[in-house]
């Protein structure tokens, strides 16, 4: 089994609805199973200000869905749950994007992992050393180290981790 990381993010349609309902997509996908999931985080838009804050997370998978198959899957996911791409770092109902897969360094058209510019989103760092302070990525960083640029990040826990039950 691969360990995976994914981002999940929204800010439409009830964006914590919208996480627990692709947590539980993700969880019955086939030889898949979420193994542990932040908090849900409240955020401020990445790109254009004018759409309403985001609430985030990061999950850790157990699979055995090659990478792209994978990707493949997230995607229907977020089409199932009305993803449409208005705008570049626009409102969605909901993204998913693999952060991590197992140790590996991949490079393709359709995905780059480690997610290429993960190391500067509060949004993915905070939640992601909340589930992994231990973990270091493939190039050697530690994610703990990385989470110190955040300590003063500006982000509210909507949903403590805790809070979140998932059924296969």
């Amino acid at each position: 089994m691969n360990k995976v990381y994914i981002a999940l993010g929204s800010n439409l349609s009830d964006p914590q609805a919208q996480l627990v309902a692709a947590l539980r997509a993700m969880n019955a996908l086939p030889n898949t199973r979420v193994i542990a999931v932040s908090s849900f985080y409240q955020s401020q838009p990445l790109g254009p200000q004018d759409q309403p804050d985001y609430v985030n997370a990061v999950a850790c998978l157990e699979t055995d869905l090659a990478p792209l198959v994978l990707l493949d899957e997230l995607q229907r996911i977020e089409h199932e749950q009305g993803r449409v791409r208005l705008r570049r770092w626009g409102e969605r109902t909901l993204d998913l994007d693999i952060l991590l897969y197992s140790d590996q360094i991949l490079q393709s058209e359709r995905l780059t992992v480690p997610h290429y510019d993960m190391h500067h989103r509060e949004f993915v760092v905070i939640p992601l050393v909340e589930i992994a302070p231990d973990l270091v990525l493939p190039k050697g960083e530690s994610v703990s180290e990385l989470a110190k640029q955040f300590a003063h990040h500006q982000m509210s826990i909507v949903k403590e981790k805790g809070e979140i039950y998932l059924e296969k």
